[in-house]
């Protein structure tokens, strides 16, 4: 079973419903459960030594699990983060981050997705969260 979004709808849905954000991330890749998100850094989402900041990694961590819940149920653009936990594991050093999220669990109500964080071009997962969301009620 494939995607109910493809990466063209929900880049089309970012690029509407986030108008005023810039430097936006891109959907790269959808599939059944799991979404990869890239960002092209700018000096905004640097911190000294050019490592990618925390805030960035934890903003691509929230992305991605928003378009991993896409994939199962359609665009919900009422699906909220409930609950975000993130562990740095190294530097994130690159000029473009990639995060990788993969769905656990998908209930009435809530969906948790593990996602993987790293810099365009490292094997070396920088972070790595776990991101919970709240389905809204039909």
């Amino acid at each position: 079973m494939g995607s109910k979004v493809t990466i063209e709808e929900a880049n089309a849905f970012l690029s509407e419903a986030f108008n005023g954000a810039q430097n936006r991330s891109t959907v790269i890749s959808m599939e059944d459960g799991h979404a990869v998100v890239r960002l092209k850094t700018g000096e905004e989402h640097l911190r000294p030594g050019n490592y990618i900041s925390g805030p960035t990694q934890m903003s691509m961590a929230d992305s991605v699990a928003y378009f991993v819940i896409f994939t199962k149920l359609g665009i919900v653009p009422m699906a909220v983060t409930s609950n975000l936990n993130i562990n740095f594991l190294r530097p994130c050093i690159g000029e473009a981050v990639i995060a990788d999220g993969r769905l656990m669990k998908l209930g009435r109500t809530l969906a948790v997705i593990e996602v993987d964080i790293r810099a365009e071009g490292s094997e070396k997962t920088s972070s790595h969260a776990i991101v919970t969301y709240s389905i809204p009620a039909k």
